[in-house]
């Protein structure tokens, strides 16, 4: 009998509602049950155990920079010690007449070499760690240019999609690089613009001139191009249709505008 009890105790409670608690989020007001409230509170958790192991990364990302860049500050300073000591230890000393002295005063002989061969060693070493330090300043450079021009590349892809096409891309750069030729600019120059404004600025410009260049095509071909008239339509005009006419091939003429020379051609037709 207590194991039937202890079911039918076990199933009465399957069947009673879990009681709800109004909770206020985000600005609106809802019921949930208490396995909700867990849930979510352990989302919660997740979510502020993962926000503070991004907060950290950040924290060790930014300190890893300054101190990079602490680094670099320090090695360019040692840098311009280092051309100081150069000079220093480059500058002659007396000029003494050696061979004298070593008849006269051998052990001042002796003293003199010594001082000249360690300022020579040490000048050896200053020189030698100078080259070091520089190798690695243009290499920092070097780094820092390919990352300009990464960043750069994908601002100028993003305003000029076609730049990704392989074929596109390829005629476009070329034509860009010819029309900066045409303005003046050498290779060299060319070679060395990095800043993705310069090259869209090329680019529009380019665009600005071959539609320029295409209007007097335009609008002659709209002059020369045969009347053409519907069915049904008398063969001579009023003077006031060929007064609108000729206004309008002045106008198409003038501004060059293709769309000046599409009304034109509605007109005679």
């Amino acid at each position: 009998y207590e194991d039937e009890s202890e079911a039918d105790e076990q199933d009465d409670g399957e069947g009673v509602e879990q009681p709800k608690y109004r909770v206020k989020a985000a600005g609106e007001e809802r019921e949930v049950t208490l396995d909700e409230l867990i849930k979510s509170y352990q989302l919660g958790q997740d979510y502020t155990k993962k926000s503070q192991m991004v907060a950290e990364e950040r924290k060790v990302i930014e300190a890893e920079k300054t101190a990079v860049a602490e680094a670099k500050q320090l090695r360019d300073q040692y840098a311009q010690r280092l051309q100081m000591m150069e000079q220093v230890l480059s500058q002659q000393m007396p000029q003494e007449d050696l061979e004298s002295l070593k008849d006269t005063d051998p052990i001042g002989y002796a003293v003199k070499v010594a001082e000249m061969s360690q300022r020579e060693k040490q000048l050896q070493a200053v020189q030698a760690e100078r080259a070091r330090i520089a190798e690695q300043q243009e290499a920092d450079r070097i780094g820092q240019l390919q990352q300009v021009v990464s960043e750069e590349s994908k601002k100028l892809a993003e305003a000029i999609p076609d730049l990704t096409d392989p074929d596109k891309g390829q005629a476009i750069k070329r034509d860009i690089r010819e029309f900066g030729k045409k303005l003046g600019f050498s290779d060299a120059e060319l070679a060395n613009v990095y800043d993705s404004r310069a090259v869209l600025t090329l680019y529009k410009a380019m665009q600005y001139d071959r539609l320029m260049a295409s209007k007097p095509q335009v609008t002659k071909k709209v002059q020369e191009a045969p009347r053409v008239l519907k069915a049904g339509t008398a063969t001579t005009r009023s003077d006031g249709d060929a007064q609108v006419v000729k206004k309008l091939k002045q106008q198409a003429r003038q501004s060059g505008r293709v769309a000046d020379a599409a009304a034109l051609f509605e007109r005679m037709l």
